[in-house]
Order: structure tokens, then sequence, then C-alpha cells
């Protein structure tokens, strides 16, 4: 039996999560809210090579729209840094019916839920673990992973079977774990870039690394 890689739309395992969105479909009935599925290249999951780890969705962005960093301010610094190195193509309008299209990558979240001021909890974070274990594993061609932020790179270690104290976060780390490498860095939100944590030319700099490595 395969391995289930996504919850399901009323999935009942995070009880606060499952309540805040169903708060929010009473609020916003046209909104997506729901547990937010991984966006993938138009080839499927065999053409994976690069995957992308966010830590959960936005309210309003991945939460209203249904796909990962998009309709808030991170998608923008997150797609047009993908597009430069060839990695998508096409054109981020910030809703899931634009002409983008992922190359060879996949995104999705830590935490598949919106949780309320973006703060999931550590049990939480465990428990979505078992989505995303499965999702690492139907990738079959994947060899590096790029996670934006600390809880994410802590999960991600965590899914590989690591040891974050041997495998600790830095901005523009790279760790090799279980056949796969884990790159690392600040998360691309609007409160990292407007406080000056994370710089459009820092991000790029993971960015050519992990382009190099790929062969891009």
């Amino acid at each position: 039996m395969l391995a289930v890689t996504d919850p399901d739309r009323n999935c009942p395992l995070c009880p606060r999560l499952h309540d805040f969105i169903t708060e929010w479909r009473a609020r916003e009935p046209d909104w997506f809210n729901a547990p937010v599925p991984p966006f993938l290249p138009p080839q499927g999951r065999e053409a994976v090579r690069f995957l992308i780890v966010g830590l959960a969705p936005g309210l309003r962005g991945a939460n209203r729209t249904g796909r990962p960093f998009t309709g808030d301010y991170a998608g923008d610094l997150l797609y047009s840094t993908l597009i430069r190195f060839g990695m998508a193509r096409g054109r981020f309008e910030a809703r899931p019916d634009d002409s983008l299209q992922l190359i060879d990558t996949a995104i999705v979240n830590a935490v598949r839920c919106v949780p309320p001021q973006n703060k999931p909890t550590g049990p939480e974070i465990s428990t979505c673990r078992s989505f995303l274990i499965p999702t690492i594993e139907s990738f079959p061609n994947l060899s590096a992973v790029l996670a934006l932020g600390s809880i994410a790179h802590q999960s991600m270690v965590r899914t590989l079977g690591g040891r974050v104290a041997a495998h600790p976060f830095k901005h523009g780390g790279r760790h090799e774990i279980a056949g796969l490498t884990l790159f690392s860095s600040y998360h691309c939100s609007r409160y990292n870039t407007n406080t000056g944590v994370l710089t459009e030319d820092m991000f790029v700099s993971v960015f050519s690394d992990i382009a190099a490595f790929l062969g891009k």
C-alpha cells in the first residue's frame, strides 16, 4: 500500500489547525481553506530534482489561493529567483491560474495547514511529518532540498533521520543527510526582508550554490 503524501481536505490530526481553517471557511467561503498540496512541475514527481520546503501556508497567501507561496509577499522574491535560475518559467502573477510553471522543482510546506499567527506548534510540525516523509520519498530523482527558515530546516533534518544538533541551521548552510543535500536560507518573508535579516543578494547567493550543485 502506498503511503499517503497529502492530507485529506478535512484532516483532523491537528485540532487547532482544523478549527482555525473551519473558522476561515465560514468567513471566506471562496478561499482554498484546506491543507495546501505541493506545487509540482508539469512533468510530475519523477522530474523533481530540487525541493523547496517552507514552514506553513500564509493566511492570505497559500491558504487563500491553494498554491505554496502564492498570494503574499514571500512568493514575489521566491518565484522571481526561481525564474532567474531557470527553475521556473512563465509569469508569476500571485494567483494559481497564472502562467508560472516549475522546472525540475517542487515546493511544499512542512506544515500543510495555515496556523494562527503563522506559528505552528511543535506537535503540529511533528504530526505533519507523517505527510512530509512520504512526500520526500515520492520524488525518485530528488537530490537537493532547500529549507526556508530554521523550523523548516529542523523538520527536514528530522524527516531525513538526522539529528538537529549535528546539522544546525545556518543561512547558506549545506548538509549531506540520507543521500540528499540540504541547503538552508532565512525565510523570504516580508518581515525578514524589511528588517534586513535577508537581502535579495543573500537569497540569490543560496540559489547560486544550489544551481551549481544541480549543474544548472
